[in-house]
């Protein structure tokens, strides 16, 4: 079984209470709580998988926040407090206080509050300096900028920011910054549906797709490469961590007029009434099938 598989058992099975707005599906849970949506999240970085084991303590613990941040400024919210859990069979005592040292410093970098959380032992048979770290993390959004995978309409323009592939190798896995204020200017105004990309685009905007019941086509000329990487690359790799979103074809001049941030802003494709739930390219190849579809946490 699959991660998608998994998830596709999982997630009907899950009751949700009436406060509970959006459940499993999306980046973020949507719960109203006295009148507020909340966005709920919960990430993590495993040892051997989300990073080497030459990678410093103080990078693995900003990876595993701003991943998480990632996944709000996807939803068109804020984050305001975290929570952490760790599990692992380190022994030096300087590994953990440069990485409790980094999260705090990371988290005053983008007002969130470590609220609290668990640290336990790993079992003693797991390779040395195994470690398991989670991250659960709360913000919050306007109504009228949630964005969800399922508010994707046909005839809508498909746009990201920045560029895709060879984010393992270049280390923008591990250096990347979370789109928190793209996210925030482009929610409501330009767009009601977005999403990070950590997986892939193939495989994240498939999710869009199936979500929105449509279909994609991505023009992958116009795709923009990180360096290193090949179209191929981009198309699959994941752990870019960037946006993307769609947008009313006449609401993209503007948006273009608009835009104010490093990030570059990029459209790729477009959204269509055929082939729903699948993406194929401007040639007519189906990529669902044809290439590798993304980073995928469970093997077949």
């Amino acid at each position: 079984m699959n991660e998608l598989e998994l998830i596709e058992y999982i997630t009907p099975r899950l009751r949700q209470n009436p406060d509970t707005l959006i459940g499993p599906g999306d980046d973020c849970a949507v719960v109203k709580v006295g009148g507020v949506l909340q966005l709920l999240a919960a990430d993590q970085v495993v040892s051997g998988i989300h990073y080497t084991p030459d990678t410093p303590p103080s990078k693995i613990a900003k990876k595993l926040l701003k991943r998480n941040l990632s996944d709000i400024a996807a939803m068109g919210g804020e984050p305001f407090c975290a929570l952490l859990t760790l599990a692992g069979n380190i022994s030096d005592g300087q590994w953990f206080m440069e990485f409790f040292d980094a999260l705090q410093g990371a988290a005053e970098r983008y007002g969130v509050s470590i609220s609290g959380g668990d640290v336990s032992s790993i079992c003693p048979e797991c390779p040395p300096d195994s470690m398991v770290a989670s991250l659960s993390i709360i913000g919050s959004v306007e109504e009228h900028k949630l964005c969800l995978r399922r508010n994707a309409k046909p005839g809508q323009l498909i746009m990201t920011t920045g560029c895709f592939g060879n984010s393992f190798s270049s280390q923008h896995h591990l250096d990347f910054e979370p789109r928190l204020r793209e996210g925030l200017f482009l929610a409501g105004e330009f767009t009601r549906c977005m999403m990070d990309v950590s997986d892939g685009l193939v495989l994240d905007l498939q999710r869009i797709a199936r979500a929105s019941g449509v279909g994609v086509e991505l023009n992958t000329a116009t795709i923009p490469l990180r360096d290193g990487a090949s179209t191929a690359d981009a198309l699959s790799d994941g752990e870019d961590y960037e946006l993307v979103f769609t947008v009313n074809e006449e609401l993209v001049p503007e948006l273009y007029s608009c835009w104010s941030f490093e990030a570059s802003l990029n459209c790729i494709g477009k959204i269509t009434s055929a082939h729903s739930g699948l993406v194929f390219d401007q040639n007519g190849v189906n990529l669902s099938e044809k290439s590798k579809t993304g980073f995928k946490h469970l093997s077949e």
